[in-house]
């Protein structure tokens, strides 16, 4: 009996050693991994901010980083070409080592809930390959709509990242995208269309731009997504009386621009009533399924062909048409603005100022608009609620966008570790 006890003993603190030794390897597993997936802070020539500092708002540091990004030398040394994308990705495994993509998904809850992404483009490969990067995930389904006009290397670069990347694909159909025209809408409806048909996981669909960036982590994303239960996300108010001749009067695309005739339009279809907001979308995957699919949206989709900017009609009219799925009432009460939409932040010159005004004043440059951000804002930036934020733009300033990343990949990498 003694002999039997001594026996089990053994085996018992033999199979503790083993457990032991089994968690200490997996342990020092996560750490590798955890290293190698960490930006570090001499990887690039932005690094040499410090972007901890940035982050805190250090008025010193800022300005450090305003003039560097204005520096020649320093401009040329941060921008990636297309030429240069291309030959980075001659070997697939190594240029997904060397940026960085996850090479799983970070935790179950991510895993189990997969998001489909159209990214429209027409310039600016780094932009968009960085916004890539911060947004890739395994588990999700990426559409890239490049416009017809983009230039022959931007086709070239984008399609040879594309074909490193399993989950990546260019959409089956491209676009002549023209400014306030439809087809900006039909790019993002041609991914809709790709990304429904390849799978049936994903939950919500969302869609960028080149020169959005995320301001949440993926794990971030999917618990606000499966906040909203089936609800959508967007901007989505009356329209006000100035903006009535967008689709009260006929526009059509003329020389590559889009122009208001003097032809009225028939009333809108159906008895819907017309709501204005913007382009940018959070929304269920049976949202999708209703404009594809509903002979409702598609006769709205027919009577809109020629307004003048429909991406910032036709999805905040949809959210408001009864038997939608996720839909709101019409009433005003329930009109939602870009402030409360979480998917896009975005600082309108029109609103920003002082102490009384909708945003603080943007530290970067103003385009149709719209800032540009700049270090300056990344403080304020990442304390809003938003999923994703708009403009970024590597020539204008690579340390915002360097911070922002770096920032993100922490967080995400120390709820993995």
């Amino acid at each position: 009996m003694k002999r039997r006890s001594w026996r089990l003993l053994l085996s018992g603190a033999s199979m503790c050693v083993l457990m032991l030794l089994v968690s200490w390897i997996i342990h020092e597993k996560a750490k590798m991994i955890y290293r190698s997936l960490m930006f570090r802070d001499d990887e690039t020539p932005e690094d040499e901010c410090d972007c901890k500092k940035i982050l805190q708002g250090d008025r010193d540091e800022i300005d450090h980083a305003k003039i560097l990004s204005i520096t020649k030398s320093f401009k040329n040394i941060t921008r990636i070409t297309d030429e240069q994308y291309v030959k980075q990705t001659k070997d697939c495994e190594n240029f997904r080592r060397t940026r960085k993509y996850l090479p799983f998904p970070l935790s179950k809850e991510e895993e189990a809930f997969p998001v489909a992404y159209s990214i429209v483009i027409h310039h600016k490969v780094q932009n968009f390959e960085r916004l890539l990067r911060s947004i890739y995930s395994p588990q999700n389904l990426y559409c890239i709509h490049v416009d017809k006009k983009a230039p022959e290397s931007t086709m070239r670069a984008i399609s040879a990242i594309v074909d490193c990347i399993d989950n990546v694909f260019l959409a089956s159909r491209f676009e002549h995208v023209v400014y306030a025209s439809w087809s900006r809408v039909q790019a993002d409806i041609n991914c809709m269309k790709d990304l429904y048909q390849a799978s049936s996981r994903w939950k919500y669909f969302i869609n960028l731009c080149g020169q959005d960036f995320p301001i949440k982590t993926n794990l971030e994303i999917v618990r606000a997504l499966k906040a909203l239960a089936g609800a959508n996300s967007l901007e989505t108010i009356h329209t006000p009386p100035n903006k009535e001749y967008r689709w009260k009067k006929r526009h059509q695309v003329i020389n590559g621009r889009i122009q208001t005739t003097n032809q009225d339009k028939n009333p809108p279809p159906l008895g819907i009533k017309i709501f204005s907001g913007g382009a940018y979308i959070v929304v269920s995957r049976d949202f999708v399924r209703y404009v594809l699919e509903d002979p409702k949206a598609q006769v709205l989709i027919s009577w809109l062909n020629d307004t003048y900017s429909p991406d910032e009609i036709i999805w905040a009219t949809m959210q408001r048409i009864p038997g939608v799925p996720g839909f709101l009432r019409a009433h005003s009460k329930f009109d939602i603005t870009d402030i409360y939409s979480i998917s896009r932040l975005i600082k309108w010159a029109a609103h920003e100022g002082a102490f009384d005004a909708v945003y603080p004043a943007c530290q970067g440059i103003h385009i149709r608009d719209v800032c540009v951000y700049g270090v300056g804002d990344l403080q304020w930036i990442l304390e809003q609620q938003h999923l994703f934020a708009n403009k970024f733009d590597t020539d204008f300033d690579p340390i915002v966008i360097r911070c922002l990343e770096k920032y993100l990949r922490q967080k995400a990498l120390k709820e993995y570790h």
